[in-house]
């Protein structure tokens, strides 16, 4: 079976750039970030596929933005007895590649990792440099200071924390962080 594996960083971004040309019987699409291999659809495609199968990419920084990442899951795969292609970097791998395929999966894969340490560099460039200039406040908060406060009160006299989120309409963990961020912290005696 021919089957693809899709990524995209957000749910907005289009897919179709990725299945141009690719013919396949069956394509896992994740929506995530590729910065780690806990994305589901990637774990039902490795769990899918079988010895034969043959898995085709756009490219590397699809299935990876980490060479150990890439590296593992090429191996896991090939392992399996199933074939991987990359489309864009025109590669194949089967487990019985030779030592010129092993070197290009791995300066690609670095070349990809070294893509997103860019991105993340830049990012940070950026979002400091806004804060110098005073247009970038971060995030706005979830709730009022009025808000907060009542939050904290219902939480101290012992309300469930999961009701009071469902209340105000935000996460467990934000009414955690809204919690511990009023908490005083250690005194230190001489």
């Amino acid at each position: 079976m021919i089957v693809s594996y899709v990524r995209v960083s957000s749910a907005d971004q289009n897919t179709v750039r990725q299945l141009d040309a690719l013919q396949v019987e069956r394509t896992f699409t994740d929506h995530a970030s590729g910065k780690n291999t806990a994305r589901p659809r990637l774990e039902e495609m490795l769990a899918f596929v079988r010895e034969g199968d043959t898995l085709r990419v756009h490219s590397m920084d699809r299935l990876a933005r980490n060479l150990d990442d890439l590296r593992r899951i090429v191996r896991t795969l090939t392992d399996k007895g199933v074939r991987v292609e990359f489309a864009k970097e025109n590669l194949a791998f089967t487990g019985e590649d030779n030592p010129m395929a092993t070197l290009l999966l791995s300066v690609m894969g670095a070349f990809a990792e070294f893509e997103r340490a860019l991105i993340l560099e830049r990012q940070r460039e950026g979002i400091a440099a806004a804060k110098a200039r005073g247009a970038y406040t971060g995030r706005k908060p979830a709730l009022t200071p009025e808000q907060a406060h009542t939050l904290r009160e219902r939480a101290a006299a012992g309300e469930p924390k999961s009701a009071l989120a469902k209340e105000f309409g935000i996460s467990r963990e934000t009414v955690y962080s809204y919690l511990r961020a009023v908490r005083p912290g250690p005194t230190m005696t001489p």
